[in-house]
Formats: structure tokens, sequence, C-alpha cells
């Protein structure tokens, strides 16, 4: 017997129909003799549904201000998960499965102040895990915890992956199943390239970088929690036969397992390849080369939650002036321009210059700690398709490069291909 928590995602409760899939998916877990607990999302498109409503209401009311009260805000948002953990639960109920639904504050999960993008500060699971073991499901409405004001706090876009693996650090789970709309973790997007693998194994490492740097699979902040716990997180399928053979194995279910990379025995050289478009440059032309002028620069964009990546800097032979490029999501871009040109008298550069509809794409591999030339194999394979390189950042599992966005899947098939990836 183990103790397990399932977390579904909004296409996978997309409607009734699919619920009452779900529902099957849990009935076998119950049914092999493990304590479950289950999180669940919105069905899909209903929580942008509900932020519609919210960012509309001050103008059918002809409010003179576009901006509205955060906390009632969360308080509507969070409808969503209530109303899926609800139905989840007559379906569980009818299939005679002892379950009850739970709202994110009745746990209760304790979160900061931050409305919209609450952070899970400290989960008590003590009555979730004596439910559990009298025989209850437990089904929880992610995405959502109660904030130092004692109000409803949602914790922003993905965050019932996270609500999932903070629940399983609290009740101490054997594991963690992440179930989507995909199978696992691919080597990249299979829709850019349809020779991708199935992985079956990713460490905590990968996946955190996959995941902050474009796979869309799960949330940055639940693999940060499932890395500092130690959660094991299985990615699968909800739209498999919830009774097809294999589907009830223990400890090895169909899907992806996220580890420590102590369980990875064979470990690659480079894992995957990730994306991510519409990113923008900027670029600070003849900066004063002092100290105290990247403070200058990031400080403001910081303030400002504008969010910085790859970042160069390069000397002028005389060491007194320095040019700065920094990426930031194209959508930031004009934001950061502004920023930047508030702040020039305090900053000290020339002129600066922005281009935007520019892609990252970075090479993964926690092997990359122990092998020499990969660098080099990317560098030769792209510049034999003519892509032209426009930034390099690397750390020590992974190698990020942005070029000109109508190269991205070419060059995307290209690194796959270079590394073997495609090959079984």
């Amino acid at each position: 017997m183990a103790r397990i928590v399932m977390k579904f995602g909004g296409t996978s409760v997309a409607n009734l129909e699919r619920i009452y899939n779900v529902a099957r998916h849990v009935k076998r877990e119950v049914n092999a003799g493990h304590e479950v607990a289950v999180v669940v999302s919105a069905m899909s498109g209903k929580t942008n549904e509900l932020v519609d409503w919210v960012q509309n209401m001050p103008k059918v009311t002809g409010a003179s201000s576009p901006f509205y009260d955060a906390r009632e805000y969360d308080a509507v948002v969070a409808s969503g998960e209530q109303v899926t953990a609800g139905l989840l639960a007559i379906a569980l109920q009818s299939m005679d499965i002892n379950a009850r639904s739970w709202q994110g504050w009745q746990i209760a999960i304790q979160t900061d102040n931050a409305h919209g993008a609450a952070r899970i500060q400290e989960i008590d699971g003590s009555e979730i895990i004596r439910r559990m073991g009298e025989g209850q499901v437990a089904v929880i409405a992610g995405f959502q915890g109660i904030g130092p004001d004692n109000r409803i706090a949602t914790l922003g876009r993905g965050g019932s992956d996270t609500s999932a693996v903070a629940i399983a650090a609290a009740v101490k789970a054997d594991r963690c199943d992440i179930y989507t709309d995909v199978d696992g973790v691919y080597t990249t997007d299979p829709r850019v390239e349809p020779k991708a693998r199935r992985l079956k194994k990713v460490a905590f490492e990968e996946m955190l970088e996959m995941a902050s740097l474009g796979a869309k699979v799960l949330q940055v902040r639940s693999v940060e929690l499932a890395m500092v716990h130690k959660v094991r997180t299985f990615v699968r399928s909800s739209f498999e036969d919830p009774d097809a053979p294999g589907m009830g194995d223990l400890l090895n279910p169909p899907g992806t397992l996220i580890c420590d990379e102590d369980e990875i025995v064979e470990q690659e050289v480079v894992t995957g390849i990730a994306f991510a478009k519409d990113e923008a440059q900027v670029s600070l032309r003849r900066l004063a080369d002092r100290p105290g002028v990247s403070a200058a620069i990031f400080g403001p964009l910081a303030e400002s939650h504008i969010n910085v990546d790859m970042i160069v800097q390069n000397i002028s032979e005389d060491g007194t002036r320095t040019d700065m490029t920094f990426t930031v999501p194209s959508g930031d871009a004009a934001k950061a321009l502004k920023v930047l040109e508030d702040n020039k008298d305090k900053i000290g550069y020339d002129v600066v210059q922005s281009e935007s509809g520019l892609v990252k794409v970075s090479v993964i591999g926690i092997g990359m700690r122990s092998h020499a030339g990969v660098a080099a194999t990317a560098f030769k394979a792209l510049a034999e398709k003519g892509i032209n390189i426009k930034a390099i950042t690397t750390s020590e599992i992974k190698i990020s490069i942005l070029i000109d966005g109508p190269y991205a899947e070419l060059a995307v098939r290209t690194l796959h291909s270079c590394y073997g990836l495609d090959k079984n």
C-alpha cells in the first residue's frame, strides 16, 4: 500500500465525461489499496472566463480606473477549482468511494499575502492524513490557499501543479502523479520535431531548466518544490484507459518520472531541447564601466517586475566603456524601455537599442558536467544550417542560444538530431 497524490489539469476535467474518466483513474488506485488525495484544476477555459469577468467589470460599471481589488479577483477566480472538486467528489461517491471535497482554506494551505501570485508558506497535512487513513479520498481544489489576511489567495497560473507537489510533501506521499494531456516529458516538443522521444526519467534539475526555458509540461514552482522536498513526481496522461495493463504499476507507471539525480543510472549527455518564443533583446551602448552600473540597470527593472534572462557584457579596449545586452519577454519590451529611459541619467548610457521576435533555444542535460565539446557541437551544427547566434549563456547543465524567430523550428530539429535525441 502506498500514499499517492494525483493531480488532474484543466483539459483532464474539461467536461462531465472527462471528470467521470478521472474518477475511474482514482478508483483504480483506491481499489489497489492505496491512500489517495486528488488535486484538481478548473475546467479547461473556465479560469480565463473568470479572469475576463473580473477585468471587464470596471468597464461595465464605468469606473474611472481599470484596476480592481486583488482580494476579490482571488475570490472569483478560485471558484473554478471548487466546482471541479465538488463534481469529482460526487462522481466518486456514485462509485461507492468515500470521497470529500476540500477547498484550499479548509486544509489549510497557508500562503503569503501576494494575492493573484501567492506562494505557499505551510500546509498542515495531519487532517488529510487522518482521513486517508480512514479510507476517505480527499478531493482538493488546487491553485488556492488562505493568506495571512484570512482571505482566499490564488497561486498564479499553473498553481495547481504547485498545490499538488506541496500537498504530497505535507502528507509524505510516496509519489505525486501529475495527469495532463500528454503522456510524459519528451526530448523536445513533438509538434516541432516528430522524432521526439518520451523520456523514462528526468532529474529535478533538468526538469527545472526545461520548465523555466519553455517546456509547458510542469509549472516551474512545482518542480522547485519537488526538488527541495524530494517528491518523486510522475507526468502521466489522463486520456489513457484507466484500466489498461500497467496503469496501476506502483513503482513504474506509464509516463516520465521526475526524480533525484541519484536514481538515474545511465545519464545522457543531453536530455532535451527546450525553446521559448517571443524574446526581446535590449542593448545599452557605451556605458561607463564603473561599480554599481549593473545595479542601476537591473534594480529598476526588477522593481517593475520585469523578468530579465540572458545577460551579456562587453568591455571596451581601454576598459572605460562597456555595452550591456540582455533579454526580456517581448510583452515586457516596451515597459523595459520606458524604465530604462526614466533612469537614463542614473545609468549613464549613450543609446538603447532593442529587437523583438527572437527565440531562445536551450540544450539541457546533467551529463554536460562531465563531457567536453557539448557547446562546440551545437555551434557547428547551427553554423552548417546558416543560423546566426545573437547571444549565448551557459550553466553547468544548459546552453541557451538566442536566434532570429524564423529559424526556431530548424534550430530545434538540428540540435535534436546532432545530439542523437531522435534515436532510440
